[in-house]
């Protein structure tokens, strides 16, 4: 049986891309980049073209293939966050240089990648027993751009 991976799709900004995340997320690495063939459609020949990384012990690929396609919320990486401050600083580096936030947790970095940055313990505060507790957490967290754990625990707690 094989492994599945992720394969994204971008305009040109595939190394780019591989090598930002090889310098921010950690256990990430660049293995790869290979240059395309003549004959690939919308791509000239010698183009950075095929990206293989590990994207934090993950084997991804990148490709560089031309506008045809491009990358959107419906799919998104999860990055776990130790603490607030994790959440705090991937989500000022992912943000940055045309990034843009959205809500929830949820963020467009500048390549265009969905990314959710959310607290380590999130799973366990949203299947806790106090049914009304995860309620008023999900309802907070609804609120949220950045998510904050602290606002989340208050909430559950009905502070």
């Amino acid at each position: 049986m094989g492994i599945v991976r992720p394969h994204l799709w971008f305009d040109d900004q595939a190394v780019a891309a591989a090598r930002f995340y090889a310098e921010v997320i950690p256990n990430t690495v660049v293995h790869s980049v290979a240059t395309a063939p003549a004959g690939v459609p919308g791509v000239a020949k010698g183009t950075e073209f095929l990206v293989e990384l590990t994207l934090d012990g993950m084997r991804a690929t990148f490709l560089n293939a031309g506008p045809s396609f491009t990358l959107d919320e419906a799919f998104s990486f999860v990055l776990d966050c130790a603490d607030q401050a994790e959440i705090d600083h991937y989500w000022e580096v992912l943000t940055a240089d045309g990034g843009r936030p959205s809500e929830c947790g949820w963020l467009v970095d500048k390549f265009g990648v969905s990314w959710q940055i959310v607290p380590a313990q999130l799973d366990d505060l949203m299947s806790r027993p106090d049914a009304e507790g995860v309620a008023r957490a999900t309802a907070e967290l609804l609120t949220m751009g950045k998510l904050d754990i602290d606002r989340l625990e208050r909430a559950y707690r009905g502070e």
